[in-house]
């Protein structure tokens, strides 16, 4: 039933999805047309891509700790580090599309909620040198592995913050005068989810970027993702169906796109 659920989801999202053409926002229309559709190659790209190579080839076995709503592919508690690589590791696609956001934006703070094996983590640090970058993640072992990745590339300013999110988020955003950027990668529960998106709310400013990951991911979070869109602060979404973005930008008329990737 979720695969059936999923298949639909994603028909549904493939018939309402546009391209640049037709978009009538400036703002949107130049984000589709310079950053989401900026399929060049970038030297970055190979050099993360070269980590990713690394952790799909390593048979090391850990114990995954998983505080959220697990995963649809494998719930045991014992992995192998390339299955965790192969199944859990945003796709190259999608982790660049990322790395284009933040660059575009030039962000001077980053939290990441789920760190996982690092290298959506790299990509953010990369895109934003001079940005510090607060990553998240409730797996112990998988945090190790994520370190080890961030010391192969030699990647600064990277803060691996161990534990629930329900501990660890708050304290960051506490000790930041403004958030930035957001990317909400993580427990994939809607209760969690919208609980998250009101902590930064206080925070945010006209060039906050939020992104929430796996919006079709459940009923739960598709709801969540429902929840977010209508919130008297949010003026523009956007929908990749993967992941969805969040502008609240004052001023700026109240649209939701969806866009095709």
């Amino acid at each position: 039933m979720l695969n059936l659920r999923f298949a639909k989801d994603y028909l549904l999202y493939r018939l309402k999805a546009k391209t640049r053409h037709g978009l009538h926002s400036p703002f949107v229309y130049r984000l589709v047309d310079e950053i989401i559709y900026d399929f060049h190659a970038k030297n970055v790209y190979v050099e993360v891509e070269g980590v990713r190579k690394g952790l799909l080839n390593d048979d090391r076995v850990i114990t995954i700790t998983d505080l959220g709503a697990g995963s649809h592919v494998n719930n045991n508690k014992q992995k192998r580090v390339g299955d965790i690589a192969k199944n859990a590791l945003k796709p190259p696609k999608l982790a660049q599309l990322i790395y284009r956001l933040v660059a575009d934006q030039q962000p001077k703070n980053i939290i990441e909620l789920g760190t996982c094996l690092g290298t959506t983590s790299i990509y953010l640090q990369k895109a934003a040198p001079n940005a510090k970058v607060y990553t998240l993640e409730g797996c112990p072992e998988t945090a190790k592995v994520a370190k080890e990745s961030f010391t192969k590339t030699d990647t600064k300013d990277i803060e691996l913050i161990t534990g629930n999110f329900d501990d660890t988020l708050k304290s960051v955003i506490d000790s930041l005068d403004q958030l930035d950027f957001v990317f909400v990668d993580g427990n994939h529960q809607k209760d969690a989810t919208l609980k998250y998106f009101e902590w930064c709310l206080p925070k945010v400013h006209d060039n906050t970027l939020l992104i929430f990951d796996d919006i079709y991911w459940s009923e739960g979070m598709k709801q969540a993702w429902a929840q977010i869109k209508a919130h008297p602060q949010v003026t523009v979404t956007v929908d990749l169906f993967w992941i969805g973005l969040v502008y609240l930008r004052k001023g700026q008329v109240k649209e939701d796109f969806v866009i095709k990737i």
